[in-house]
């Protein structure tokens, strides 16, 4: 199963060394979130100055808040990093919950699922060569990967798992394995639903911080401001892995629900902890 780094959001000036360190060992792809309202680097950005100073490792949003962002732009934005990576970007795609995200863009909340529905079929439409329509043109560049960059989904809800299947490559799962598995398979169902071929893509997210006292503790601090708005912030803090049994039991668990790849997200800033991750492996 191929494992990859979710990166820390509280310093952008550090992310190029954990790439760098994350690109020389067994890591597969980059991962990087996404809000407005809050101090996180902008993650096409960021990701392309990472992508930029490695040569293999794979870029990847999660969850890129799409119904915040015009449509016509983030197609040309994710083609033209598809195409300068050589594909090596995954854009995970997501409709974010909070109400300051989108009360600074004027977007309305109630609508968000509806408008990324609206957006993949216009970004499908982009990313094939076709006119943007009503006297446009195309809007290139054409991606690396024809029809597009790898399309993940995240959420929780019917309709999240169902867009997968319907405009998307694959899941990207934010949860613990005992409420993945019930995810996967509807993620499938509707998968064969749809009469898609072959399978879909499942990437499980885990959160951990590997280290001294002090990494944990600036872990759980990160964390626990990031996830204070669900009003579950506790409770996501104590499902933090802090130890190399804990994430090797959770490794495990993924690849019996058929998970294609583990990422794990750090909210500490340390980047030693990239090498104390490939240790676990």
């Amino acid at each position: 199963m191929n494992v990859g780094i979710g990166l820390p959001i509280g310093d952008p000036a550090t992310l190029l060394t954990w790439a760098r360190r994350a690109e020389a060992g067994p890591f597969r792809t980059l991962g990087l979130l996404d809000r407005l309202v809050y101090h996180n680097p902008e993650p096409l950005v960021a990701l392309a100055v990472l992508a930029g100073a490695t040569s293999r490792i794979r870029v990847q949003t999660e969850v890129l808040l799409a119904p915040l962002r015009d449509t016509a732009l983030l197609a040309k934005q994710a083609a033209t990093l598809d195409r300068m990576t050589g594909g090596r970007l995954v854009l995970g795609l997501g409709v974010g919950g909070r109400d300051d995200d989108h009360q600074v863009t004027g977007i309305d909340k109630r609508t968000r699922g509806r408008r990324l529905d609206e957006q993949m079929a216009m970004l499908r439409r982009l990313w094939s060569g076709r006119p943007y329509g009503d006297g446009a043109g195309p809007i290139g560049p054409a991606p690396a990967r024809p029809g597009g960059p790898e399309v993940l989904f995240g959420g929780f809800q019917p309709a999240a798992l169902e867009r997968v299947a319907r405009w998307g490559d694959g899941f990207l799962s934010a949860a613990a394995p005992s409420w993945a598995g019930g995810l996967f398979e509807t993620v499938r169902a509707f998968w064969k639903e749809y009469g898609r071929d072959g399978e879909p893509r499942m990437v499980a997210q885990v959160n951990v911080a590997l280290g001294p006292e002090d990494v944990v503790a600036d872990a759980r601090a990160a964390m626990h401001a990031y996830y204070t708005f669900t009003g579950m912030a506790d409770r996501m803090v104590a499902g933090l892995l802090t130890t190399p049994s804990e994430i090797r039991a959770a490794i495990t668990a993924f690849g019996d629900l058929g998970a294609d790849e583990v990422v794990f997200y750090c909210y500490g800033l340390d980047p030693d902890q990239v090498g104390r991750l490939a240790d676990v492996l």
